[in-house]
């Protein structure tokens, strides 16, 4: 069954480029990540609107075969999320609570990330005003130096009195090469973990201890901890770098041809004149670049599939139209202009693949597809178990 995304007001989507999203590889995904991590809870992290794949749809998915946590970066998702999932999941801001916002966090049941003394201090100030105990996440810096308490002062915090009334749910980390398994700052951070997470249970034994992104996962049982948080992998992105990917493939991208070219002479290919072409060649032009996602780093390094064969990309990529070269398709199968698409992304094309051309990673490609796309959501079947 085949759903499309519907605009405001139930108007359908009517751009060109077609983003397909097969939420039932998304779930199968997350399946398989549980079954890994045994009798730890796997939550999902579905922000920057679920790596740009869409935060409700994907999410209401993973509701539907057992998730129950997620994972947003901003308040404002964490709020378009509620209204999507209803009360019933856990919902995180990584980011945390700027000054001003706690009430909208206790108004929905929103459970922020707090990474400082100060923030620790403005949410019991907003929980004591809401006359509530309000649930929260505590975040311990082991390593990676971006966010979190340092153990330090999280050892002076959870001797004050103030430790009692912090209706703490998850104890968590975040881990900086979990993707590299040989590095030694895995075991690093672990073992400072370990030390934040004794500090923890002592005062707030109810908090549940979470360390492993969607890498950190495959490092093994000691970072599973009690509960997992991937992201990146549910939607493909192989987790393993250098391994064949555990994960299936989500998306496919398909760019509309807007005119073919068949050269009679030598030309320059686009922007700087940076590919040369020969008579006989065939072009097709297709619409989409660098503003929906193609970055420019693809210039004569990128490739589709057309009409069953790989197409290589000529010269610069634009912002709004990207070149390849299909001469290698007879001229006979050439799809007429309104039926012709070239694929950038299919099981073939995967993600990771794209990623490499660009220099780049997984994460990259998926959150920087941008909004002139159809996203079509497709649906197989029954869900899994």
């Amino acid at each position: 069954m085949r759903k499309l995304l519907a605009l405001a007001g139930g108007v359908m989507s009517h751009h060109d480029g077609i983003l397909t999203i097969n939420l039932h590889a998304i779930a199968r995904n997350w399946l398989a990540l549980n079954r890994k991590v045994g009798d730890a809870q796997c939550a999902a992290v579905v922000k920057a609107n679920a790596y740009g794949l869409g935060m409700v749809p994907v999410a209401r998915c993973l509701a539907q075969v057992g998730c129950t946590t997620f994972f947003v970066a901003t308040v404002d998702e964490a709020i378009e999320l509620r209204e999507g999932l209803g009360e019933a999941p856990d919902i995180v801001v990584l980011g945390g609570v700027r000054p001003g916002r706690e009430p909208a966090l206790v108004a929905n049941g929103i459970w922020p990330s707090l990474f400082s003394v100060e923030a620790i201090a403005r949410w019991q100030r907003a929980t004591t005003a809401a006359d509530r105990s309000a649930p929260c996440v505590v975040k311990v810096n082991t390593g990676m130096t971006r966010l979190g308490l340092e153990l330090s002062e999280l050892a002076t915090y959870v001797a004050s009195p103030l430790a009692q009334q912090l209706d703490v749910r998850h104890f968590m980390s975040h881990l900086a090469c979990a993707d590299e398994p040989a590095h030694p700052l895995n075991h690093e951070q672990l073992a400072q973990y370990q030390t934040g997470a004794a500090l923890a249970a002592a005062v707030w034994p109810q908090a549940l201890l979470s360390f492993a992104n969607s890498s950190g996962i495959f490092l093994g049982p000691q970072w599973h901890q009690q509960l997992v948080r991937p992201g990146a992998a549910l939607y493909g992105v192989n987790p393993t770098p250098g391994q064949p990917n555990p994960m299936e493939p989500v998306v496919s991208l398909r760019l509309p041809v807007i005119q073919y070219r068949r050269l009679t002479s030598p030309a320059a290919v686009g922007y700087s004149a940076t590919a040369t072409c020969q008579p006989g060649q065939r072009l097709a032009v297709v619409l989409g670049g660098y503003a929906d996602g193609l970055q420019r780093q693809l210039s004569s390094r990128g490739e589709g599939v057309f009409a069953g064969c790989r197409v290589p990309l000529v010269g610069r990529v634009s912002m709004d139209a990207t070149i390849f070269d299909v001469s290698e398709v007879p001229e006979q199968e050439l799809p007429p202009i309104g039926e012709a698409y070239i694929e950038v992304l299919n099981r073939e094309l995967t993600v990771n693949l794209v990623a490499s051309h660009m220099n780049t990673i997984g994460y990259e490609v998926l959150t920087s597809l941008g909004s002139r796309y159809q996203r079509e959501y497709v649906e197989l079947g029954g869900l899994p178990s």
